[in-house]
Order: structure tokens, then C-alpha cells, then sequence
């Protein structure tokens, strides 16, 4: 289970990359086209898309490698069972609020889906199709603080320490 968990969210970690990709594609293309007097419809909202879905399909992937940013201060003047304590509780907590994210934004791609909302730019997409990202993103980031919250409550989550650089006192 565990190979494949972290295969998911290297995908999505991956994935999120060749969006980033996309957004730097749509603005040199939107770019290029008022430099050389050419026009290619949709670069911007393209961009927007591929912006929101790196975005969203990275934050698992950020999350399990410790690079979200966390405020340790009470965490650091507490002992281990109160420190257990409290990351058992933020992470239900974190559950709670992913699932709901996740449930939300999954409810507003099949809503856009079954009115067949489309963009009011001038691309006309299908609203469903950018926000499938987002449903997918917030999706595997309730996987990921779920696994989070096992590892925890089994002892064997491994707390990462920023980096020295990060620290700026």
C-alpha cells in the first residue's frame, strides 16, 4: 500500500509539473502572438487552468514532503504526549476539512458537468474539464492526510524539520 501511495503522489506531483509547463506554453504562446501580430484564442484562460490545476494536483505532494508551512511554536514547548496530542488533532482536524474540500469541489465539476457550464471567456471550455484538477487534487490530498493521520496514530509518522535556511529570526 505504501508503494503505491507514494507512486499516487508522485503522479500528482508530476502531473502538477507538466501543467506548469502548459501555463509557461500559454503565456509565451500569448506573447509570441502580440509580438508577432497573431492572435490564438483562449491562451489566457488556458493558462488560468493550467495554473489552478498545478496548483491543486501539487499540494499532496507538497504535504508529503513536509513543505507545507506549519507554525511549530506551541508544538516545540510542549512534551512528546502533548505534541502526539496535538498532531492527532490537527490532522482529524485537517481530515475533516480536506474531505469536505474534496466532497465540495468533486460536487462542482459533476454540477458544471450536468448543466454543461461552459467559460463566459472567449475559449468557451467546458467548465468541468479545468475542474476536474481541482476535484482530483483535493481528492488525493484527503488520501494523503488520511495516510498522515494513520502514520500518527500508529507512532511511525516521521516529523521533518525545516531546513536551517528556512529559519529567519
Amino acid at each position: 500500500m505504501r508503494a503505491f501511495l507514494d507512486r499516487l503522489y508522485n503522479a500528482a506531483g508530476y502531473t502538477a509539473a507538466l501543467f506548469l509547463v502548459g501555463t509557461l506554453a500559454m503565456v509565451v504562446t500569448g506573447i509570441a502572438g502580440r509580438l508577432l501580430d497573431f492572435h490564438v484564442p483562449g491562451t489566457d484562460a488556458y493558462a488560468g487552468y493550467c495554473m489552478a490545476a498545478a496548483g491543486f494536483l501539487a499540494l499532496a505532494h507538497t504535504l508529503k514532503r513536509g513543505e507545507h508551512i506549519r507554525v511549530t511554536l506551541l508544538l516545540e514547548h510542549v512534551g512528546a504526549p502533548a505534541r502526539r496530542a496535538l498532531e492527532l488533532w490537527s490532522l482529524a482536524v485537517a481530515v475533516l476539512l480536506a474531505a469536505l474540500f474534496a466532497f465540495y469541489s468533486t460536487r462542482l465539476a459533476y454540477q458544471s458537468w450536468e448543466f454543461q457550464d461552459v467559460s463566459t471567456a472567449s475559449d468557451a471550455t467546458p467548465l468541468w474539464l479545468p475542474q476536474l484538477a481541482m476535484a482530483f487534487g483535493t481528492l488525493i490530498l484527503l488520501v494523503a492526510f488520511v495516510d498522515e493521520l494513520v502514520l500518527e496514530w500508529k507512532g511511525v509518522r516521521r516529523h521533518r524539520a525545516p531546513a536551517a535556511s528556512l529559519h529567519n529570526e
